[in-house]
């Protein structure tokens, strides 16, 4: 199980903000070596190109060198060769134990030269993780905007053993509602739209303005609008995953959702909709309560019946379902949370019946020994 630890950081610009460009341009040449020659190995890498940058760049420690190469070959390996990573002179520079070291309060860093040493400020809140978790890494990282620099301490524990109980929640993410549950929670989407619109329009307002004191005000609301959902999202999944009667979550699979054509208006909602947070935020605070987040098929959750499971798409009429074929009437989100909690029950229950045969009858499907 990991965790990182974000903190701001007083660290001197003119010796940084130099060897983060620097870095930038190794990782760049390592890219374009990896992509004309068609390999991302390390090894290979290390032979062509440690010399020539060694001597092209004489103040970067060997050590974050061979950190960078590493950074460079996994994010080429990561994209395939479908698409030329780049790093820009003030993107994040990843750390290790060779290149920084922890000892309580006080971190080290290499940089051109010599070690720059800091004390942090470590916040209550991650006293225990300091003192409890193993430290692996960071990332430092710039925040032009605020000319501020941040380092990213990631820190490791062992995953907390799973819960005994196996009682599960479906919970259906909406527009109207963020998230509802199968036991009939809701969490109202209202105010989260309403901020939405009040950012747009003061965004459009500002952007036809163009003036200065326009662009300033721009400037000023940037990311005001994601920290306000990221917010929304940590409050809501944190409610969720302290439920102490309940050790599973059942999601839909919402992956590729924005890449078919709903409309102009629809696809505005879908592209500010931040569901992916929500599940990220919801699967890490349950794997450190040894809880697990789990994910089944999103077709026809919405237009199926929780009580006949009868299909049509006239069962559902906005937030009103009322089944055709017995009558039941529920409201439509808690009724597609209820098919999201059934329908992993059912898959469960088939995939143990599977093994189980596979592991009493193991020689079923294959031809007889003589």
């Amino acid at each position: 199980m990991m965790r990182t630890v974000s903190i701001p950081v007083n660290l001197p610009s003119e010796r940084f903000l130099p060897l983060m460009g620097q870095c930038a341009e190794i990782f760049n040449a390592h890219v374009d070596w990896a992509l004309a020659n068609g390999t991302y190995n390390k090894n290979k890498a290390h032979r062509d190109l440690y010399a020539d940058l060694r001597l092209k760049y004489p103040g970067v420690p060997s050590a974050l060198l061979q950190t960078v190469r590493d950074n460079a070959m996994e994010a080429v390996k990561a994209t395939k060769f479908k698409r030329t990573p780049r790093k820009k002179p003030t993107s994040g520079l990843r750390y290790d134990k060779r290149t920084m070291t922890l000892r309580g309060c006080q971190l080290t860093l290499s940089c051109v030269g010599k070690r720059e040493q800091v004390v942090l400020s470590i916040p209550d809140y991650f006293k225990d993780v300091f003192e409890n978790w193993d430290f692996k890494g960071a990332t430092l990282t710039y925040s032009k905007h605020k000319k501020q620099f941040w380092v990213r301490l990631i820190f490791e524990a062992e995953t907390p053993q799973l819960q005994q109980s196996e009682e599960a929640q479906g919970i259906d993410r909406g527009l109207y509602h963020l998230a509802s549950t199968s036991d009939g929670q809701f969490f109202s989407g209202s105010k989260i739209r309403a901020t939405q619109r009040r950012y747009l329009h003061n965004r459009k307002t500002l952007q036809q303005k163009g003036t200065r004191s326009a662009k300033r005000r721009l400037k000023a609301m940037s990311g005001k609008e994601k920290r306000f959902m990221k917010d929304v999202n940590h409050c809501v999944s944190k409610q969720l995953a302290n439920q102490p009667q309940f050790s599973i979550f059942v999601l839909e699979d919402l992956s590729g959702i924005r890449t078919q054509r709903r409309g102009k208006k629809l696809n505005k909602w879908l592209s500010s909709w931040t569901f992916y947070q929500l599940e990220l935020f919801l699967a890490y605070k349950s794997e450190r309560l040894g809880k697990q987040v789990k994910f089944v098929d999103a077709r026809y959750t919405s237009q199926k019946c929780s009580v006949c499971k009868h299909i049509a798409r006239t069962n559902r009429t906005k937030s009103r379902f009322h089944c055709r074929n017995c009558g039941h009437k529920a409201h439509a989100d808690v009724n597609a949370a209820i098919n999201i909690r059934d329908n992993y029950i059912l898959s469960a229950a088939a995939s143990q019946s599977v093994e189980q045969a596979a592991v009493n009858q193991p020689y079923v499907s294959g031809t007889a020994c003589a």
